[in-house]
């Protein structure tokens, strides 16, 4: 057998380089070592290791994620969860992330954004106008609960 120390220790160094200058989760570590072409159980000992060293933390990057897309993209929960998810990361990770939201900042960018879009909106008749934004929330990755909770703030 092969020697594959070299290559672990320089997949090592990268990996561990990366995570020092930016959030990473250790699903997108795991297909980067992979690509590598290094034996599954040498990964699993890497990743170990990262996560050992605190380079990599998933509760750590569910809440710098969610906080970014939270503040920056204006996301609601729904969506978030659907990006988490297909990142592999499991719902007891995200639902911590998520709990960090505060509740009526929610509510207020959840309001904010639906009177954006109600002043977008050029339509005249209140049903197409309200459907419209209906649409645009939810795309947002708000709930829909929500949204019809607090459609008569934003057409004020």
């Amino acid at each position: 057998m092969e020697n594959h120390e070299p290559q672990v220790q320089q997949a090592y160094s990268k990996m561990a380089h990366l995570c020092s200058r930016s959030e990473q989760c250790s699903t997108d570590i795991r297909k980067k070592i992979l690509a590598y072409e290094i034996v599954e159980e040498i990964v699993d000992e890497i990743i170990e290791k990262l996560i050992d060293e605190k380079y990599i933390d998933d509760k750590r990057y569910v809440r710098a994620y969610v906080n970014d897309k939270f503040k920056i993209n204006k996301w609601g929960k729904i969506k978030m969860r659907h990006y988490l998810r297909a990142k592999g990361l499991s719902d007891d990770v995200i639902a911590y992330g998520l709990e960090n939201i505060e509740d009526e900042k929610y509510k207020a960018v959840l309001i904010k954004t639906m009177k954006a879009k109600a002043k977008a909106v050029k339509e005249k008749d209140k049903f197409k106008k309200m459907g419209q934004i209906i649409r645009y929330t939810q795309g947002r990755g708000f709930e829909p609960e929500l949204i019809h909770r607090y459609m008569k703030l934003a057409l004020e």
